[in-house]
Formats: C-alpha cells, sequence, structure tokens
C-alpha cells in the first residue's frame, strides 16, 4: 500500500516539474527596432526618443530589463534609411517604432509582417502604407502630422502678428499630395483675410533664392513654409532668406524658430512618440496593427521668437504671446 502511495506520489511530481519549471523561466526579452529620420545629434529627435521610452517604462517596458530597444538614425536619407531599415529587420525585433515616411517605406519594401508604428507620416494612404486611417489593414499603423484645417491657422497667426500682410507665399514641395492639400486650405482662407496667395516650389536652392527674391520686390508679403523634408533640408537657406528681404514667416518645425525663424505652428512631434509608445505596448501585448486606427495629431504647439520679430519691426500681439507655448527671447 504504501509503495503504491510512493510510486503515486513520484509520478505526479513528475508531472507537476515540468510545470514548475516552467513558471519559473525568466520572461522573455521582447526587442523594439527604431527608426528616426533624423541625424543622432538632432535636440528634437533625442527629446522625442527620450519621450517614448519614458512613456514605455510607465506601461511597464523598462530598456534593458524587459525590453531592447535598437535605434538607427536615417537622417532622411534613402540610401541610409535602407540600409538601416535591414539591419534593424535582420535584429529579429518584435515591432519596430518608424519616424518619418522615408523610414517606413524602407521598412515595408522588406517586410509586410512585423509590425510597425509611425509617427510623423504625413499622408499615410496616399503613401501606400495603410489601405484606410480608420482600418490601416496591413504591418503598419500609427500617428499622422496632417490635418489641413492647421495650415489655415498658420496664415491667421501670421497676418495677427504682420496686420499690414497681404501677400504670402507658400515654399512647398510640388510632388507632395499633402503638401498641396494644405496649399488648398491656406487659399481657401486667404480671401477673408485679404491676402493673396502663392506658391514657391521647393526643388534646388537656387529656384527657391530667385522666388523668394521675386516674391520679395513687392511690399507687404510673408512667408508659409511647409514642414516636410524638402524644406527641411533647405531649412537654413530659407531661414536666412526670410530675414535677407524682411519677411515675416511661419514654420511647421521647431527647429526653424530655434535656428532665427519668426513663428512656427504645427503639431507636437515630440507628442507622438508618447502617443506611439501606447500603440507598441497594445500591439506588444497581443493586438494586431491592421486593427488600430490611424490617428491625428491631438496637440499642436506654437513658437515665436522675439528677436526675430523685433529685427523685422514688428510688435507680437498679447493676445498671441498669451497662447504661445513658448517664447524665445
Amino acid at each position: 500500500m504504501m509503495r503504491r502511495a510512493l510510486i503515486t506520489l513520484l509520478g505526479g511530481a513528475a508531472v507537476a516539474w515540468p510545470f514548475v519549471a516552467r513558471a519559473q523561466q525568466p520572461e522573455r526579452m521582447r526587442r523594439i527596432g527604431v527608426l528616426m529620420n533624423r541625424a543622432a545629434d538632432d535636440p528634437e529627435g533625442q527629446a522625442s526618443v527620450a519621450a517614448f521610452q519614458q512613456v514605455l517604462q510607465q506601461l511597464g517596458w523598462s530598456d534593458g530589463r524587459k525590453v531592447r530597444i535598437d535605434i538607427r538614425w536615417g537622417e532622411n536619407d534613402v540610401d541610409r534609411d535602407r540600409r538601416y531599415a535591414a539591419e534593424l529587420i535582420a535584429l529579429t525585433p518584435d515591432i519596430i517604432l518608424a519616424s518619418g515616411t522615408l523610414s517606413v517605406t524602407a521598412l515595408q519594401q522588406v517586410t509586410r509582417t512585423l509590425p510597425i508604428v509611425f509617427v510623423n507620416v504625413t499622408d499615410p494612404v496616399g503613401a501606400g502604407l495603410v489601405d484606410t486611417l480608420a482600418r490601416p489593414g496591413g504591418n503598419a499603423t500609427g500617428f499622422m502630422n496632417y490635418e489641413s484645417s492647421f495650415s489655415g491657422k498658420k496664415l491667421q497667426l501670421l497676418k495677427q502678428i504682420a496686420p499690414n500682410l497681404t501677400r504670402a507665399a507658400v515654399v512647398k514641395n510640388p510632388a507632395s499630395a499633402a503638401d498641396s492639400a494644405q496649399f488648398g486650405a491656406i487659399q481657401a482662407i486667404a480671401p477673408s483675410l485679404g491676402v493673396e496667395v502663392s506658391p514657391i516650389n521647393v526643388r534646388d536652392a537656387k529656384e527657391i533664392e530667385r522666388a523668394v527674391a521675386a516674391f520679395a520686390h513687392f511690399a507687404n508679403g510673408g512667408l508659409i513654409v511647409m514642414g516636410g523634408p524638402s524644406t527641411s533640408a533647405q531649412r537654413d537657406l530659407i531661414v536666412a532668406l526670410a530675414a535677407q528681404h524682411k519677411l515675416p514667416a511661419v514654420y511647421g518645425l521647431r527647429v526653424n524658430v530655434t535656428s532665427g525663424g519668426l513663428m512656427t505652428y504645427g503639431p507636437d512631434r515630440v507628442d507622438q512618440f508618447r502617443r506611439a509608445a501606447g500603440y507598441v505596448d497594445r500591439i506588444l501585448r497581443g493586438e494586431k496593427p491592421a486593427n488600430l486606427p490611424v490617428q491625428a495629431p491631438t496637440k499642436y504647439e506654437l513658437i515665436i521668437n522675439l528677436k526675430t520679430a523685433k529685427s523685422l519691426g514688428l510688435t507680437i500681439p498679447p493676445g498671441v504671446l498669451a497662447i504661445a507655448d513658448e517664447v524665445i527671447e
């Protein structure tokens, strides 16, 4: 009797041991790739990655403990993006965070199955990254930085700061569908503000110099600069031309103002990385990118450079200063 009991006990233990061993095994380290569209020393890029990591940690994904994060900096360069996309995918991550359309495109040229969460993409449907905003349908979803209505707000702000403004040139990429849509939104609101709008197409530095000089030949003009890769590549030139020709200008990126531009109004790009961490968390816990809708910006920021305003002979109205998120003195 005792012998049968002992055998039964040992048999039960043998069955239980594998379950105990599995329960004691450490949780698998998850891996996240990050493909940025900025240089590694870019302050806003570093702030964005830090914000992403901070929210991930709050959600239980501590870098180096529960998750490993591999970062590559593509600098909006097609060849660099392709190389780094291949590198990151070779590391077999569970998911990749991608900033900018070029980064997502490079990744999807290699894989259509690995989950991708994107940020700062202007037109994900037009670029072929997702099927629709509500139902992405593939391996990518995320946060777009475009909503046409905010473009009209740029012209309104420019008119408030420079009341004598009667002409505005929109510096844009002629090949960008999103830039064209934003230009249309600006055109729609321009008559109510008494402003005539015309485009300046960004192709090369010489063309920009000629177009801005010709536009500045007549008085009461200002610039609205789109925030895509083409205008970003000519950022320093455009800021310098605006100063040279005494043209008030509103930009789409914070870096334009910190480098001497008058004003920026656009989506808070760092905030998109915070929101992206939530999507990454949900996908790591089992949800599918195909079922998570692409989201539009919810937070915009207005930044004003008072030193530049003074050099242009402009006084910023108190009402505009009151709603500014940041004032650079």
